[in-house]
């Protein structure tokens, strides 16, 4: 018997989210035949290799509205010709081809909201862009059926605006069982000295990276490693070497998820202090958290309403408010100089893995993708 086929879209990078991977996985073992659906940049690396099906259009424009608008044609047309029982579309930027085909064609959609999208900072700066995506968001969002989202702030946020019930699949990690375990020397990892993380794929403006860096000079015998990429790295890389930081501060750049998890096991302290500067940070959960907590290592992070309330619920690490570089300095190598604190936060770490994973999170989209029945 022929499979029902689900065609999955995201303008992310194929190789490096996660959260669709994850539930592209999910929908491949309800026993539907997936195509997962992206864009290919001059940047973009080889597609690594998926149990599922992959396609990514070649880009003439790679950003600003022309990339937006390029993608979008693209992605209708080929939604158009090509057979599927459910489409699923990620984020807003892909949401308005999926919805057109799904009402031509008849298909179910399903609407993924992996962030309070118009509250960005990219558009919140640009108060002419987000009213185009807020008009857009305003004419299909109340006409939804299925619709998740990755935290209950986010889904009570569009709740209240559209009246649309929504299911919250947070975008927590795998359990983690690595069949081996990379040296710190294998990895490039300084031995001997406190090592800290911060890690992730959208490192960008106000998502702490400054605030980390600046603190570096003020800890002894400590190393901030930064695995990851974002809008402010170049940047960040230029300033290190200006203030002659190469021993504080080290750039690994973008890494596969496995062998990210290899870095991130071996950090004292994991860091994550995005700034409150706009409502899609302020009720953000990033998935660094996650990954965090499944390598066992202590979370150090800013107020935030979902990170906090996870950290403090666990008791897996502090929160800190205070990002002056010496008062942050202070406060992270008070930590380092009590290790009685890092070993009950690790242990914690593990009881709250035990129950913080996808394999169970990720039974709240049974009702979205029910198991096919052969």
């Amino acid at each position: 018997m022929k499979k029902p086929k689900v065609i999955v879209s995201v303008i992310n990078d194929l190789n490096t989210d996660q959260r669709v991977h994850k539930v592209c996985s999910f929908i491949e073992s309800q026993g539907y035949d997936v195509l997962l659906v992206g864009r290919k940049l001059k940047s973009s690396q080889k597609m690594e290799h998926r149990t599922y099906h992959t396609k990514r259009f070649n880009m003439f424009y790679e950003k600003g509205a022309l990339f937006y608008a390029w993608f979008n044609f693209r992605l209708f047309w080929f939604l158009l010709f090509h057979s599927s029982s459910i489409l699923v579309a990620n984020d807003l930027d892909t949401l308005l081809p999926n919805y057109l085909v799904s009402k031509l064609k008849r298909k179910k959609l399903v609407y993924d909201s992996h962030e309070y999208f118009t509250e960005v900072p990219e558009l919140i700066s640009r108060p002419k862009v987000k009213a185009v995506w807020e008009r857009l968001e305003r004419f299909i969002f109340p006409k939804l059926r299925f619709v998740s989202t990755v935290n209950q702030s986010i889904a009570q946020k569009y709740q209240q605006k559209y009246g649309v019930p929504l299911k919250v699949v947070r975008n927590v990690s795998p359990l983690w069982n690595p069949s081996h375990i990379r040296s710190k020397q294998e990895l490039g990892i300084p031995e001997g000295k406190h090592i800290l993380i911060m890690q992730g794929a959208g490192l960008n403006v106000d998502r702490g990276v400054e605030e980390a860096i600046r603190m570096m000079p003020f800890l002894e015998n400590t190393v901030l490693i930064i695995v990851g990429n974002g809008d402010i790295i170049p940047e960040m890389k230029k300033w290190v070497e200006k203030e002659n930081w190469q021993d504080r501060v080290l750039f690994f750049g973008k890494r596969p998820y496995s062998e990210l998890l290899q870095f991130t096991h071996h950090a004292d302290l994991g860091l994550s202090f995005d700034q409150p500067t706009n409502p899609n940070y302020l009720f953000s959960l990033p998935n660094k958290i996650f990954d965090y907590m499944h390598t066992s290592t202590p979370i150090i992070c800013s107020d935030l309403v979902e990170v906090s309330k996870l950290v403090k619920k666990y008791q897996i690490g502090e929160v800190v408010t205070d990002f002056s570089p010496k008062q942050l300095a202070q406060q992270i190598q008070a930590i380092l100089n009590h290790p009685e604190w890092m070993k009950l936060w690790k242990n914690n770490c593990k009881i709250a893995a035990s129950k913080e994973n996808w394999e169970v999170e990720v039974q709240q989209l049974t009702d979205f993708y029910p198991k096919v029945h052969e």
